[in-house]
């Protein structure tokens, strides 16, 4: 809760806020959380519920990384010091935790025990920390001699959650497309951002984490955790840290957009209808296939009978109108010869004379 200013009375934040550490006057007190997250019932801490949403060309994402918000771990290496002694970084890293709880644990001096073992009641338990992201330095027993591997140096890479989004930037913290080259998938990667408040000489600003989660239909379950190649440590400058987390976990979930219909031939009236998923299927649970619908129809062998005697109709219809045509084109043919045969013979007929002919004799007697 804030104090407001103008009566001194407690306010509870808005939800997806969290108060301040530095300040509890005024509603300026409550911080929006980051992107994909939300705040706890307190507004002490803000975190992620494992689900995120997203929207491409016109397109809803949904994501559900649930079945990978227990802790991942990753075992990089192995190094050597410069007396040789083979060492190797070894990180776990906590997605999601709890509702705010940091559920990565790393501990020093590890001997024979697992985790789950020295948090049941182990005197070594004092050793644990506890974040989002931590990493320890592991130690082989064949290197010293010792009856099991030695776990030391642990330290937290994130305590604080600062967001989810698809974006590869957030709060100055920026991973490289060169870092992880991207794939062919058209599905976006998406990216938990996380920060310590523990500050070195080395980071004064204390040490950041980004986890790029990555759909990959052939890794399923927890799938596979690596860091870039050319900061094998999974750092190059020892303050920000990067992770890769390929998972068919990490697919979105999948909807109507994801499976397409094939329509079988028609049998007897009755088709077939089939739904399969499109391929490469880069979604995972969500909506499930529909079931084959069957359906009436007409056969083949019906449109054909159709259209053959329609065929025949057209055809005897055509060759009727061409008879009757010519029939008739042959009588206007008769009587337009006709019309001119009588017209020329009137032209043929000669003509009654203008004056009689001189008889002969006539002459001699006008002499």
């Amino acid at each position: 809760h804030y104090i407001e200013k103008e009566t001194n009375q407690c306010k509870e934040c808005p939800p997806d806020t969290y108060l301040s550490i530095h300040q509890v006057y005024g509603k300026e007190a409550c911080i929006p959380c980051g992107p994909g997250s939300r705040s706890t019932q307190d507004h002490s801490v803000c975190y992620s519920d494992c689900f995120f949403h997203h929207d491409k060309e016109n397109q809803s994402l949904h994501y559900d990384f649930s079945n990978l918000s227990s802790v991942g771990s990753l075992m990089n290496g192995p190094s050597f010091t410069s007396k040789g002694t083979k060492y190797f970084h070894f990180f776990n890293i906590s997605l999601c935790g709890h509702e705010g709880k940091k559920m990565a644990l790393c501990t020093n001096n590890i001997t024979d025990f697992t985790v789950k073992e020295i948090v049941a009641g182990s005197d070594d338990y004092t050793n644990l920390v506890g974040a989002y992201v931590c990493q320890s330095t592991i130690i082989p027993s064949e290197s010293k001699g010792f009856r099991a591997a030695l776990s030391s140096q642990s330290i937290i890479l994130a305590d604080t959650f600062l967001g989810v989004t698809v974006e590869t930037t957030l709060q100055n913290i920026n991973i490289k497309e060169e870092m992880f080259p991207v794939p062919s998938s058209q599905i976006p990667d998406v990216h938990f951002f996380y920060k310590s408040s523990t500050t070195t000489t080395s980071c004064v600003n204390g040490r950041s984490t980004a986890v790029k989660m990555r759909c990959n239909p052939t890794k399923p379950g927890a799938g596979v955790i690596s860091v870039p190649s050319k900061c094998p440590a999974g750092t190059c400058d020892g303050c920000s840290f990067y992770f890769l987390w390929e998972s068919a976990e990490a697919c979105p979930l999948c909807t109507e957009h994801d499976f397409h219909e094939i329509e079988g031939a028609c049998k007897r009236g009755v088709q077939e209808t089939l739904y399969v998923w499109n391929e490469p299927k880069w979604c995972i649970k969500g909506v499930s296939l529909p079931e084959k619908k069957l359906s009436t129809c007409e056969t083949v062998d019906f449109w054909l009978k159709v259209g053959a005697g329609v065929g025949a109709f057209t055809a005897v219809l055509l060759v009727a109108l061409t008879c009757y045509f010519w029939k008739k084109n042959q009588k206007l043919e008769y009587k337009y010869s006709k019309l001119v045969m009588t017209t020329n013979s009137k032209e043929c007929e000669l003509p009654a004379a203008d004056s009689c002919a001189i008889m002969e004799g006539e002459d001699n007697e006008e002499e």
